[in-house]
C-alpha cells in the first residue's frame, strides 16, 4: 500500500497546489489490451487510486522529468540471446539449485 504521505504528494502534483482547485482538464481516450487494462485497475484499486488518477501522474511525471518516468534502453546483444534463450528452451539447463550456483559461481 502506498503510504499516506506518498498519496498526499501524488495529489498536490494532479490538484492545484495555489487555489485548490482541479486543473483545467481534456478529455481523451486510449487504445489498451482489455487485459492489461483490467489487471492495471486492480492494482491501481489496491494502491487508492484510480486509472484516472494514474494517467495524470504519469503525465506529470513526464512533464517534470521532461521525459518518461522510467528508463527505456534498448536491449543488449546478451539479453537478447538471454530471451531466445529462454523462448527456444536452448539454454543451459541443470539437475539441482546446487549445479546452477556451481555454474553461476564459475
Amino acid at each position: 500500500m502506498i503510504l499516506k504521505s506518498n498519496l498526499d504528494n501524488i495529489y498536490q502534483m494532479v490538484y492545484n497546489d495555489n487555489k485548490g482547485s482541479i486543473m483545467s482538464k481534456v478529455q481523451t481516450s486510449l487504445r489498451l489490451d482489455s487485459d492489461k487494462l483490467y489487471e492495471a485497475k486492480e492494482i491501481l484499486k489496491n494502491l487508492g487510486l484510480n486509472f484516472t488518477d494514474a494517467v495524470n501522474i504519469f503525465t506529470n511525471m513526464v512533464v517534470a522529468t521532461k521525459g518518461l518516468p522510467f528508463d527505456v534502453k534498448i536491449p543488449t546483444k546478451e539479453f537478447k540471446k538471454s530471451i531466445d534463450e529462454l523462448e527456444n528452451k536452448t539454454g543451459k539447463k541443470f539437475d539441482s539449485v546446487d549445479e546452477l550456483f556451481d555454474d553461476l559461481d564459475t
